[in-house]
């Protein structure tokens, strides 16, 4: 219906703005898309899965249910609490994958998660059982009598009761503030003279909460909340407690840090101070509650707390499991081999001479660390040999997510401690690790560190560190480029790739980065480098492109993409057109796809896996043509936030013994049929049916017996064995599971001939030299021996390692260099003649 116009004409630019979003709308095809929350909770029960696989050690099962809790804590707080200020809006936007409302996104997910509740209860329950056969108990209050009830009640005596300040809440004063993640005890009161009375106890969070009880073989344990719970009547003085439960509010932790006005004087640091104290009570979106409690008291809290009875959670299970952690340690010894996955150490890679300086390697030949596989220490080493070389001049890094205590990070303060100049990008904006940021952001600054922060309204997200020497006139640049944090906690458990490369041209765009950004330019053009926010997901389109235009010309074509997420509209609709012009494509995606595979005449030629396992598959991939010629690795999954409001960074891996060693990586995920599940057209996750007479393969599995391999340890074959191949295997009696020698091979079409680049739009495809050779992807344990006991001379003469010729600037540098020395001290000849 049309718009009546006004004098002014308001109408008429009213019709135009609805007729805008009318047509934004239509353009939009949901045929092969589904809705972001949605296709996040399959993922979170895909990691619940993983608890009810029989063939994982049963602690570690515990872990899992452990991580598929914590996961949605941090969902509430974040999708859901973000939805919910959506909700309020009296005009609520649509989703771009779903054509719903934040409303009806909320209606789906409440709708989801009742019998995702109920398996993670169930799951726990019988976990529980099974270790109680295995000596490790957990004792309820309910269960405590005799001796054990002594104990407990002398405990809450001499060490809980002094601690705790219980509360009694009547109707005629406000309900106090729950915070977001405290753990509480609730009960009615009776009382002769008053009614509707509730008592409040904290749990307090100062406190151990796992409670060793007296045991003479095996562990027993009791937690601070049963502790409580067993003596509450001794509580409330003459008050008598009835119905009782443990509760635990999550409130909405969805805090725009750049939109709560940072004052021009402030402290950055200040400010996101006062957001972590903002986050506790923020409004809460839902109420967990383990216990019974008469449906009067749990109505009384849910309306004081501004809830719906759907946002009410019921457990039979305690309500945050990250107590299992400490006890890891007290497994009983007989039985910790059954329970837990066998120890692994990450190797040392076989790039490196660890006798040898990190920085002379480097320049030598680029080389590439896989955590975890292996281990994080040439790059630890290089930062430590950095800070204390009097040619390292300068040090840069971008840093996301640090750990408490790092290594990486005393290298910095050495460095700046030794005079060098070392300038941090600290983003305080890490989500949950603000705290940690902070602390590390006020050290590096004391101790002489240039510490600065991300641009207002862009998180930095890249992993990028740059070292700069100087020998002479002539400026050598190590640049160090990262999947993942420069952390060394999540190095021994997340899979990342750390690209540690001289390439001149790789390192102008990094000094070019960081230049940009203490500027504040997040649109800086780089030759080798795609970073978003403006030139990465044009750099992704131009690769898809150049694919189309293949298949178009009926040549193969095929893309590989591995990263956690994949929600941009346009990049789905760009891969949903490459799969229509039949290029092949190959997806490996952890958590979120809004994008639906082997939809008719749509995604036909869109597959796409997931992989959970042991290691938290973390690193990003995006390789172009049918033999992968091209491949960036990159900080950035393909989400609207990653590519257009972070500053990420793709990079070109241009070695061909890097480059190998990363095909290989992608070939054992796409072989995966043990962890890994393939997508749906329907958006579930089913498991990979085997071919008849087809061994198990778990590409984890192989991929930690490899690095076993190459570096030439004797136990690399026993920790893989140890990995789950075969879900039918029961966890109480582990049976052998059957290993493969070699990674199955997939077929490769042969290399197609260059069609007409496409047109770059902030972006250039980086193609790999043509003259490396292409080495061997995986070296056999014999050639890793021969190669340790080599002498000097052989390692020298080795094409993996051979120098690599000197760029332009730094070979005119070296000139000039030359020169002024003749200048200023004569020829070698005139030198030697003024010599005595």
């Amino acid at each position: 219906m049309a718009a009546k116009k006004d004098k002014k004409g308001k109408g008429s630019r009213k019709e135009r703005a609805s007729v805008e979003v009318i047509d934004k709308n239509e353009r939009f095809d949901f045929s092969f898309t589904q809705n972001r929350e949605l296709s996040w909770l399959r993922f979170d029960a895909r990691v619940l899965d993983e608890a009810y696989d029989a063939s994982t050690p049963l602690f570690e099962r515990l872990n899992f249910a452990a991580i598929f809790q914590s996961n949605l804590d941090e969902f509430f707080m974040i999708r859901v609490g973000g939805l919910s200020d959506l909700a309020t809006l009296k005009h609520q936007p649509k989703d771009n994958k779903s054509n719903l409302t934040p409303a009806e996104q909320i209606d789906l997910v409440f709708s989801t998660l009742p019998p995702l509740v109920k398996r993670q209860n169930d799951i726990v329950a019988y976990i529980e059982g099974e270790l109680e056969r295995r000596d490790v108990v957990r004792m309820r209050a309910d269960d405590l009598v005799g001796d054990d009830r002594t104990f407990v009640e002398r405990y809450f005596q001499a060490y809980v009761s002094p601690v705790i300040s219980p509360l009694v809440i009547d109707p005629r004063h406000p309900f106090p503030n729950l915070r977001n993640g405290a753990l509480y005890l609730v009960c009615s009161l009776e009382s002769p003279d008053e009614e509707n009375l509730m008592g409040l106890v904290e749990v307090p969070q100062s406190m151990n909460r796992v409670v060793a009880m007296p045991q003479a073989d095996g562990y027993r344990y009791i937690l601070l909340e049963d502790v409580i719970l067993a003596c509450l009547n001794s509580c409330f003085g003459s008050y008598v407690p009835g119905d009782r439960a443990v509760v635990r509010v999550t409130r909405n932790a969805d805090i725009d840090p750049d939109g709560e006005g940072v004052e021009e004087d402030e402290d950055y640091r200040q400010h996101m101070k006062k957001i972590l104290k903002k986050r506790l009570r923020l409004q809460p979106v839902a109420l967990q509650v383990q216990g019974s409690l008469k449906p009067s008291t749990l109505k009384s809290i849910r309306k004081a707390l501004g809830l719906s009875a759907r946002s009410v959670l019921s457990y039979a299970t305690p309500l945050d499991l990250s107590y299992i952690y400490s006890i890891e340690s007290h497994l009983p010894e007989r039985y910790r081999t059954e329970l837990l996955f066998q120890p692994f150490k990450p190797q040392p890679s076989p790039m490196f001479d660890m006798d040898r300086p990190i920085r002379e390697q480097i320049i030598e030949g680029d080389k590439l660390l896989f955590y975890p596989y292996e281990s994080m220490s040439p790059l630890l080493d290089l930062m430590h040999q950095a800070a204390f070389d009097d040619s390292c001049i300068s040090m840069k890094i971008t840093l996301y997510r640090v750990a408490k205590q790092s290594r990486l990070c005393e290298s910095l303060i050495d460095a700046a401690e030794n005079g060098k100049e070392v300038t941090v990008l600290m983003e305080l904006r890490a989500r949950f690790d603000e705290q940690n940021n902070i602390e590390w952001a006020e050290r590096l600054e004391e101790a002489g560190c240039t510490v600065i922060y991300g641009s207002e309204g862009f998180k930095c997200h890249s992993k990028i560190c740059q070292i700069t020497y100087r020998e002479g006139m002539a400026l050598t640049r190590i640049t160090l480029l990262g999947t993942g944090n420069f952390n060394e906690k999540t190095a021994k458990l997340y899979s990342d790739f750390m690209l540690m490369t001289a390439h001149p041209g790789i390192g102008e765009d990094a000094n070019a980065f960081f230049r940009n950004l203490s500027l504040g330019n997040l649109s800086g053009d780089y030759r080798y480098l795609g970073v978003a926010p403006a030139g990465l997901k044009p750099l992704m389109m131009n690769g898809l492109n150049r694919e189309i235009d293949r298949a178009r010309a009926g040549m193969p074509a095929r893309v590989f993409f591995k990263m956690n997420s994949l929600t941009d509209r346009e990049v789905i609709d760009k891969i949903a057109e490459a799969s229509q012009a039949g290029v092949d494509v190959q997806m490996i995606i952890r958590g979120i796809s809004c994008l639906l595979p082997n939809v008719a005449g749509k995604t036909e030629n869109v597959h796409i896996r997931s992989i959970v396992g042991r290691f938290l598959e973390h690193a990003r991939v995006y390789a172009f043509g049918v033999d992968s010629d091209i491949v960036y690795l990159s900080s950035a999954d393909m989400m609207t936030r990653n590519t257009e409001h972070r500053v990420e960074i793709a990079y070109p891996v241009l070695d061909a013994t890097c480059r190998n060693m990363v095909q290989d990586y992608m070939r054992a995920q796409l072989s995966d049929n043990v962890k890994a599940r393939e997508l749906s057209a329907e958006g579930t996750w089913q498991e990979v049916e085997r071919a008849e007479g087809e061994a198990p393969f778990d590409s984890q599995a192989y991929l930690l017996k490899r690095a076993y391999v190459r570096a030439g340890a004797e136990t690399g074959t026993a920790v893989a064995e140890s990995a789950p191949v075969a879900k039918s295997v029961p966890a109480a009696a582990p049976a052998a599971k059957p290993e493969p020698e070699a990674m199955p091979d997939l077929e490769v079409a042969p290399v197609p001939e260059e069609p007409r680049p496409a047109t770059a739009v902030h972006a250039t495809l980086i193609e790999p030299e043509d003259e490396q050779a292409e080495p061997s992807a995986a070296p056999d344990a014999e050639a890793a021996k021969r190669r340790r006991t080599s002498s000097k001379a052989q390692r020298k003469a080795s094409k993996a390692l051979a120098r690599r010729q000197p760029g332009r600037v730094r070979a005119g540098l070296s000139l000039i260099g030359l020169g002024l020395k003749t200048l200023l001290a004569g020829t070698p000849e005139e030198r030697a003649n003024r010599r005595p």
